[in-house]
This record gives C-alpha cells, structure tokens and sequence, in this order.
C-alpha cells in the first residue's frame, strides 16, 4: 500500500487508493462538509462574489463587509454577545490566551490543547473532575482575587465531556474568566451551540469566552472567539488581529448561507451516531452521547480493519513520543451499512 500522507483527493467517505475503495473513518470532518456537494456549491458562489482570498488587514481602511457580517451572524448562531474571526483556530487561541492571560493569574486544566499554551509545555496533569475540585479549592484561599482558567470543552481523543459546573462553588468575590477550546464540539455535539453548560457565564464574577477552530465539524477554515462584546473589544485592540489577514471570504459566504445544508447534515450525522452506538454497543470501544468519536486501545485495529478495506485514525498525539491513538470518527458521509462492516468485521476478531 502507498503512503496514505500524499494523497490527491477529498478525505470523504471513501479514500481510493492502489486500485481499492476504502471507507474512510478519520479526521475531523465530522458533519462531512467537506465533501458536501451543495456546500461545495456554495462556497463556489463565494468565490465568485468575493474572489479567493482578502489578504488585507482588518484594519485597513477598506473593506469586505462579508467580515462583520460574519461574525455577527456566528456570535448569534452560538448565543453569545460577540465574536471574532481570524485565519484559524490556533490563531484565535493564542489572541485569546494572550490578552486574557493578562487579567490574572493563569492555570492550565490537564489536557490543555498546545493552541492554548502561552510559554511552552502546560505542566498541569491528572484527572479533570480531581484538578476542578483541587482548582476551586485553591483559588477561594488564594490571596489573589483574579484569575484566567484555560481548558478545553471536550477531549476528543479519549473522548470525555468536560464538567465545569463545580466551579459554581467559587467564591463570589473571586473574578475568573475561563478560556475554552470548543474546536471539537461546536455545532457538532448540539445544533448550533457549542458544546458545554452555558451557566459559567451567568455568574456576575465569571466569564467565559470560547475559541475554536470552525475548520472541523462547521467545515470554514477560520478560527472563532465568542465572548461578550466588552471581551471582544480587548481581542480587536491587539496587534495580532490588525497584522494578521483574515479567513476567506467565501468560506464565511458558506458558512451565512449554509445552515440548512449544515441542519441536514446534522441530523444525518446524529442519526449516524446512533446507529453506531448501537452496533458497537458489545464492542471495546469508548465514546460519549452524541460524539462521533468511538477510540480502541488496541493497538492492532488498524492494521486489522485495512484488511477489510477500512481506514481509522491511529498516530501518536500530541507528541510523536506520545502513545498510539486508535479513533473512528464518525461523519454525516457515513451510511448504517459503514458501521455495521466494523461490527462485524471487529467481532470476526474476537
């Protein structure tokens, strides 16, 4: 078989390769916009309005309306107050880190995406709820009075739903903004929301702004912050985002335009989700409600399922050091018949 890192085509549902069609389970192209031909017809229109790209700072004293449309159209969608666009989402945490790392003293969550760190390596381990107990504890006795909590929503390579409602037990007279990475959620485990409990921000001494990459599951390659319009202003005060040229105009085109297509492939993807819960349910895999990722800690499954004509994800992350990760990823391209050929295929195995 070819090395499968210099492929020519859409990583949709199948990936043709040496003559053979295999389906595909990789990636993070969860509601499969990607490959979505009336998306793809869209964007095409975008390009057309707007031309491929607008390498111009957002501070330049012309520009594409497309771009405060946008953002806000994205500040709406997910119920929030404001919201900024920028290229990625590794650019729009390391803006959102930046300026908020500022307001207080910072402390890493374990897990912490590396868009997240500020200086190096986070040194924060062990069990989330553990380091949310150890956390609340420490900033309530604390001499300090404000502080910036950075974490992600979800990890998705276990996968886990982060909880944040113990930090309801911070002391009131302690003012924390928490900065957290939704990439993996937004818009793909709720419709048009980001993923977890929106409560932290409807306490007066906290606040919460989100980051994400929407190049994952809502299919724009661009990064969001979402927060209050007075968090919002800080970030368009700093000079990453007047250097730094924006996302495609005609991504964000799409992304307007296409929320139909996107409800529609997010009730298949659901759909989908179900589906393989069900068929996977006697099977050694780990997953959550409404998460299409379904991981193994088997390290042969890999090389097992390409024997029957399927490719999952399965690399070191987030160090080459780091150990094998096994995922099937679940996407909106899928069909039942997909999921039932791992069951059985798996169950062959046992």
């Amino acid at each position: 078989m070819k090395n499968l890192q210099y492929l020519n085509q859409p990583t949709g549902r199948f990936i043709q390769e040496d003559g053979r069609a295999y389906l595909f389970f990789g990636g993070t192209a969860y509601l499969g916009l990607l490959d979505n031909s009336d998306y793809i017809t869209l964007y095409k229109e975008g390009i057309d309005r707007y031309g491929l790209n607008n390498g111009t700072s957002r501070n330049n004293n012309i520009q594409l309306g497309i771009y405060d449309e946008a953002e806000n159209h994205t500040a709406l969608r997910f119920g929030f107050e404001d919201a900024i666009l920028l290229s990625s989402g590794y650019l729009a945490a390391q803006l959102a880190v930046k300026v908020f790392s500022k307001y207080g003293e910072l402390i890493y969550a374990p897990g912490t995406h590396p868009a997240l760190w500020v200086d190096g390596e986070s040194n924060a381990e062990g069990n989330f709820d553990d380091w949310v107990v150890k956390t609340v504890n420490y900033i309530n006795h604390s001499k300090k009075d404000e502080f910036v909590v950075v974490s992600n929503a979800l990890d998705n390579l276990t996968p886990m739903l982060y909880d944040f409602s113990g930090f309801k037990a911070l002391d009131v007279r302690k003012k924390v903004i928490f900065v957290l990475d939704d990439s993996h959620g937004i818009g793909v485990l709720k419709k048009n929301s980001i993923s977890i409990n929106m409560d932290l921000a409807n306490q007066p001494n906290l606040k919460l702004v989100v980051v994400a990459s929407l190049a994952k599951g809502m299919g724009t390659d661009a990064g969001v912050v979402l927060g209050s319009k007075e968090c919002i202003d800080n970030l368009l005060k700093h000079p990453i985002f007047g250097g730094a040229s924006p996302p495609s105009p005609a991504g964000l085109y799409a992304l307007i335009n296409g929320e139909a297509i996107y409800e529609e492939a997010f009730d298949k993807l659901h759909n989908n989700i179900s589906a393989a819960q069900q068929l996977f349910a006697s099977l050694s895999f780990k997953s959550i409600p409404h998460f299409p990722v379904f991981t193994s800690v088997d390290s042969s499954l890999f090389n097992y399922l390409l024997e029957s004509n399927v490719l999952i994800s399965s690399f070191p992350y987030p160090f080459l050091t780091s150990p094998l990760l096994n995922r099937i990823v679940i996407s909106a391209l899928h069909e039942e018949a997909d999921f039932r050929h791992i069951a059985a295929t798996v169950k062959a195995k046992l």
